[in-house]
């Protein structure tokens, strides 16, 4: 027991600790900070850390205790993900590392709250087993589908990069993972960027063979965003929220197969696949440091070059003041 309320105690100093950093906290919020929204609404995708903490059901009391319920909401992708952050149908989500860029461009008002470390083999460039696809540099002149603006993206441009093939002379296809995989599998694409759970299922339920995942590529770091206004009025509520994520991701550390059951429970993922997935998480949040931010800098400067995006953007415009 003294172990367990010691660990508890240690993952709510570490949290306190670098929320301050992050000026998610300043003196402390009045009473009132918890009564700005009743109803916490959060985005979240068939992977991660947030598809744990919801299976897992800890965040719900601990909020409820405050007055606050806690309303989830599924999205195919990170893109989409954040135009409800924007448009302010969700409070609070998880995404890649690409999406926050493009929300940014865009406009979004939103702010970096913490990460989980690098998950580089958690996407990759996949094609059919039967494909003569066999290196990079063969994806000259191809149809590539993939989610634009989601992590994957990056990973394309720094593959193709790698491989010294200007971004023009591939195809790209944009497609939402479910019309990426139906493309894939009928064979009107040569190629399919994707990420787990997806790449996991396209392994395990097609054969689908890796050209290059994001190893010595892309660090393909999960984010947790907020609204800035939400994140600006209910500090409370973000730092109850990150500190049940420190301790889902503890369990899940300690817990791989129980993580893995949670995944396939809340994703209607068979074990396998869910197992694979699961074994390519990346485990610990953390604030959000400079070389991070520094990282995301230089993947917003690499989608102005190329146009991507409308407009140069300044990342660290998007944390919020201490």
């Amino acid at each position: 027991m003294n172990i367990l309320i010691d660990t508890k105690r240690a993952a709510r100093r570490r949290t306190l600790s670098w929320m301050f950093a992050a000026g998610v906290l300043a003196a402390g919020p009045p009473p009132a900070a918890l009564a700005q929204n009743n109803v916490l609404n959060i985005g979240y995708q068939k992977y991660g850390t947030l598809t744990l903490l919801k299976g897992r059901g800890t965040l719900e009391p601990r909020l409820a205790a405050k007055g606050i319920s806690v309303k989830w909401s599924e999205f195919p992708a990170g893109p989409v993900l954040l135009e409800g952050l924007n448009v302010g149908s969700i409070d609070f989500g998880g995404v890649g590392e690409a999406p926050p860029i493009f929300a940014q461009a865009a406009g979004a008002n939103l702010v970096y709250v913490g990460n989980e470390p690098a998950a580089p083999g958690s996407e990759a460039i996949v094609v059919r087993k039967d494909s003569k696809i066999r290196t990079l540099a063969d994806l000259r002149g191809k149809k590539i589908a993939l989610n634009k603006g989601s992590n994957v993206h990056f990973l394309l441009v720094k593959a193709l990069e790698k491989a010294g093939i200007p971004y023009q002379d591939v195809s790209t296809v944009f497609l939402a993972p479910a019309e990426a995989r139906a493309a894939f599998e009928r064979g009107s694409v040569d190629a399919w960027a994707i990420w787990d759970p997806y790449l996991a299922a396209a392994q395990k339920q097609l054969g689908a063979r890796v050209v290059a995942d994001g190893q010595g590529i892309a660090s393909n770091h999960q984010f947790f965003l907020a609204s800035r206004p939400y994140a600006e009025k209910n500090p409370e509520v973000i730092r109850i929220l990150l500190e049940e994520l420190t301790k889902v991701d503890d369990w899940g550390r300690q817990r791989p197969a129980d993580a893995a059951a949670i995944l396939a429970a809340q994703t209607g993922l068979d074990s396998a696949t869910a197992n694979l997935a699961a074994s390519r998480y990346s485990y610990g949040v953390k604030p959000v440091t400079a070389d991070v931010i520094a990282q995301q800098q230089k993947i917003a400067d690499a989608f102005s070059r190329l146009k991507l995006i409308p407009k140069p953007i300044t990342v660290r415009d998007a944390l919020l003041q201490p």
